[in-house]
């Protein structure tokens, strides 16, 4: 496949002493361990080649990249072959020439000349080799061949028709060389294991081990397109538009590894999204959504026109821009006359570049004149900023995504990275193949347990909402077995704070055997898993919204720096706590201030000193109380004091608990503005409706999950007309605001003005190194890959209790289940892009895992409708029935706005910072005849929302 930007060097990159050898009369000096191969391409020197490429180990199979050593015997693959101090190396003599042509003719005897037609035209290694070794005709007469459909008058049996199931690529065996890359791709890239070689010799073929590539365990990566050297496997938009002829890098919008793409364009089209190889997050790799699913930015449902309405009962009325933001600043100038400052706020997207944050969280204090502001890491990881920051200093994971490769017992709790953060997986994976242990705390059985060659594994199937009981019996078995790092927590750690937390987690009443009846785990198991981590020379956890989303979600965060401390296991590569967030930029959402208690940088809105700096920067007075968190929000709507929300990029209606009070809260404003792609759940009660752009259409910053700032470029102009950050600038002007930006590197020079961590960040430094990670300062000019190194952002580590105290949200005779909830591979968050893409394929509606167990005991069969009820509300799906949840537990994910499955959970939350308690809601489920009552009333509702006046 094509890379525009970085060359293939045929064998991935080596560490070693330099060597120096000589190649066709060159001196080079390589890593020893590199292949001839790469180290000919380092001089510029290219070998021909068809089975080997940098992503994957050589194996030597396709003998085009024969080459003669002085002093060897005969002529040795130069992709296996590993270069020596003073090896004489040719690459071009008579005799190499002559056979490379031959192995050539073989190839192309059995393989069809619709050069001309093919899609990989342009773009095919077979085509490009049979150029470079010279080839010109093919003196084999035609034979027995996999390419023609009929042969001799009659159905060619070794022919197979291609596949097109997957609704992204297709595969066409009559175009296969079997050089197994794909295969290998798929073991070593993505380590799913989907692809294998049936027969032998001259009836060799890729299969999938299934009838078609959509019914196989291909996970559409894309690491067997992206391998393929012919159009055997090729993207189906390549086939429809045509060979790409440039690039620009971008990051993706989906999850927080934050992957980085190049986005290949025809034109002003853009054709496909290839991994990036110089992307420090992604190494190369991708998944489902980053490489295909950005099909929603063209999608019919796009509103790309301003819209208003006097009240959410009205239809629609498409405006021009102009008239939609005079309509917005009269509403809410009539609201400040009427209610106050405090009776408006703002929710800031995830999804949104930095830029574009900085300036909505900037338009509540400077222009609104308060601190109402929040973002959706209110429901997913505010617990994390909030412990992390008590124990270690700082609101963020400690290490970067390279730090898994020296991993040798990864801990992961409450996180399923396989469906939320798949490229991450596929590099924890290929670690846990090379040996390193694996424990995973989970009610689920995730796939990451069904790793192929998976070495040692714990699973500890803990009962919905007892992560702290666990973790508690964890640090016990290590403090009273004396299996902690006292070296480290000598000259790390606050020894006043570990004393008296050595008191606490030493009683009896945290040992495993203790908690064993309310966890769920048995005490042998944990006590195993316990001393695999604390024995392990490098541990590392790695926790997800199964830590955070509960009533003790900060209490969980601290437990887990409590064992990292415990263990000594911070501060260098392979080890450190990991919070894997879900959306691709929540962890810049955060940083930019999105808190009502935070300004950017994670400073108090009562600290006089910080509330300083922007003060002058921004010519205005900011008040020093925090703001209303988004559950004050909803609360005081309903109480009649807060009337107006400007939502950026968030559906709350679908992604906030308590579907039923969300609705009642925005119901109840007076002016609700929604700035988004699509007419979201939320914006059935808003009268205001902004058309946003996608990450395609705008520049920016991404920050993900390991604070790494990474560069969001334009690839094409806005179809809405505007990048959202203009659009927030012109409805701050409205207001009065006289913001003068005229590109996102200027608010990044004003962020990197006004908050310390990202003081020496700028637009040139992105370009010049690719990305960063924070804290990027004149303490640290190169970014900070691993966090607290020689001492933690506090000074000393801070030890603190952590007391185990049950949900009030238990099961009972009424609603004798647990239901916790979570994501699939194939969609995000709330579907609203990938909804709108094929992933649809793979999971077209939410469904209930439950187990056979409780599902014989309800008489429920696969596939049927079953009631989900809990105290707050009622909804219907269908049931899966399987063993990956113990009994008494149920599962769903919230993807799909028809099952509206948050219309189920309830209001309880952490305690702290009062994160949603997603993942334990007690339910009963019965058979049913298919939606609720409430669904019905709710769709209806939905269908009027939507009405546009120009449509009717």
């Amino acid at each position: 496949m094509k890379d525009f930007i970085l060359p293939d060097m045929g064998t991935p990159v080596k560490s070693g002493k330099p060597i120096t050898l000589t190649i066709d009369g060159q001196k080079v000096t390589v890593p020893a361990g590199t292949s001839v191969m790469r180290a000919a391409k380092e001089a510029g020197i290219t070998v021909p080649k068809l089975c080997a490429t940098d992503s994957i180990d050589p194996i030597g199979s396709c003998r085009l990249c024969m080459v003669e050593i002085k002093g060897h015997r005969g002529t040795p693959a130069s992709c296996t072959t590993p270069a020596t101090d003073g090896m004489e190396v040719h690459t071009q003599t008579t005799h190499l020439k002559r056979l490379r042509k031959g192995v050539m003719e073989l190839y192309i005897s059995d393989h069809p000349l619709d050069c001309l037609t093919c899609a990989a035209n342009g773009d095919c290694e077979l085509q490009d080799m049979a150029g470079a070794v010279g080839l010109r005709d093919v003196r084999y007469t035609k034979g027995e061949n996999h390419f023609e459909v009929r042969a001799n008058g009659e159905a060619n049996p070794r022919y197979i028709a291609k596949d097109i199931s997957n609704p992204y690529f297709s595969y066409d065996p009559a175009k296969c060389i079997v050089c197994m890359r794909c295969v290998r791709a798929c073991e070593e890239v993505q380590g799913t294991f989907a692809l294998t070689i049936e027969g032998r010799g001259f009836d060799a073929r890729i299969s999938t081990a299934a009838p078609d590539f959509l019914a196989s365990d291909c996970v559409s990566c894309g690491a067997c397109v992206q391998a393929c050297p012919t159009a055997t496997l090729v993207e189906k938009s390549v086939e429809e538009i045509g060979t790409p002829e440039r690039s620009i890098v971008t990051t993706c919008a989906y999850c927080g590894v934050g992957c980085s793409f190049e986005a290949q364009m025809r034109g002003d089209e853009l054709v496909r999204m290839v991994p990036y190889k110089g992307g420090e997050a992604n190494r190369g790799h991708s998944c489902v959504k980053g490489r295909f699913a950005w099909g929603y930015a063209n999608h019919q449902d796009r509103i790309l026109y301003p819209m208003i309405r006097d009240q959410i009962t009205d239809p629609w009325r498409e405006v021009s821009w102009s008239e939609a933001l005079e309509f917005t600043a009269n509403r809410l100038r009539a609201i400040e006359a009427r209610h106050g400052k405090d009776a408006m706020g703002v929710i800031t997207s995830s999804r949104c570049t930095n830029e574009e944050t900085f300036l909505v969280q900037k338009l509540t204090r400077a222009v609104f004149g308060n601190n109402n502001t929040d973002t959706c890491a209110r429901v997913c990881h505010s617990p994390t900023g909030y412990g992390l920051k008590q124990t270690f200093g700082t609101s963020a994971g400690t290490q970067n995504f390279d730090s898994v490769e020296h991993v040798d017992c990864a801990l992961i709790i409450g996180a399923n990275p396989t469906d939320g953060h798949p490229v991450f997986a596929s590099r924890l994976r290929k670690r846990l193949r090379q040996g390193a242990s694996l424990i995973v705390a989970d009610p689920r059985r995730t796939d990451l347990l069904n790793t192929p060659h998976l070495n040692e594994a714990h699973h500890l199937a803990l009962k919905p909402g007892t992560n702290v009981a666990v973790l508690s019996a964890f640090a016990h078995v290590i403090l009273t077995e004396g299996l902690e790092d006292k070296a480290f927590i000598r000259d790390r750690c606050d020894t006043e704070e570990f004393a008296d937390y050595a008191e606490f987690i030493a009683d009896p009443r945290h040992a495993p055997e203790a908690v064993e009846a309310q966890t769920g785990v048995p005490a042998a198991s944990l006590r195993a898993a316990a001393r695999a981590f604390a024995a392990a020379p490098n541990g590392a956890i790695y926790y997800g919204l199964g830590v955070t989303e509960h009533s003790q979600g900060s209490t969980t965060v601290m437990a887990i720096a409590n064992l990292a401390m415990l263990t000594g296991n911070i501060g260098r590569e392979g080890v450190g706590v990991n919070p894997l967030r879900g959306q691709n930029n929540v962890q810049g959402a955060c940083d930019m201030g999105s808190f009502p208690n935070e300004l950017p940088g994670y400073r108090h809105v009562s600290d006089d000193t910080a509330r300083e700096i922007f003060e002058r920067a921004w010519g205005v007075t900011l008040p020093s109380e925090p703001g209303l968190r988004i559950p004050n929000m909803l609360d005081e709507a309903v109480a009649g004091n807060f009337r107006a929300l400007y939502c950026q990029g968030e559906d709350i209606l679908q992604s906030d608990p308590d579907t039923k009070h969300v609705a009642a809260g925005l119901a109840a404003m007076d002016c609700v503005i929604v700035h988004d792609l699509f007419l979201n759940e939320t914006a059935n009660y808003a009268h205001v409706f902004l058309p946003g752009s996608t990450f395609l259409e705008k520049d920016g910053t991404f920050t993900n999950a390991e604070r790494r700032i990474n560069r969001v470029r334009k690839v094409m102009a806005p179809k809405n007309g505007y990048a959202d950050w203009e659009i927030t600038q012109m409805l701050a002007n409205a207001l009065g605001a006289g913001w003068n930006y005229t590109h996102p590197s200027q608010i990044m020079d004003e962020i990197a003005a006004t908050t310390p961590g990202f003081a020496n960040v700028s637009y040139a430094m992105l370009e010049d190194r690719g990305s960063v990670q924070w804290p990027c300062n004149d303490d640290a000019p190169d970014g900070s890959p691993i966090m607290h190194v020689d001492a933690f952002v506090r000074g000393k580590g801070r030890f603190i209790r952590t007391e185990y105290v049950a949900t009030e949200e238990r099961s009972g005779p009424r609603f004798p289940l647990l239901l916790t909830t979570g994501r699939v591979l194939a969609h995000y968050n709330v579907g609203a892009q990938t909804r709108r893409t094929e992933n649809t394929a793979w999971h077209p509606e939410d469904v209930l895992e439950i187990h056979p167990h409780d599902a014989e005991n309800r008489g429920v069969k696969e596939g049927d409708f079953v009631r989900l009820a809990s105290r707050a509300g009622e909804t219907t799906l269908r049931a899966q029935i399987t063993e990956r949840v113990a009994p008494g537990v149920v599962y769903t994910t919230f993807h799909h706005p028809v099952t509206q499955a948050n219309v189920v959970t309830t209001d309880n939350s952490d305690w702290a910072t009062n994160c949603p308690e997603y993942k334990v809601t007690a339910v009963q489920v019965s058979a049913s005849n298919g939606p609720s009552d409430w669904q019905e009333t709710y769709a209806a509702q939905a269908t009027q929302a939507r009405r546009i006046e120009a449509a009717e």
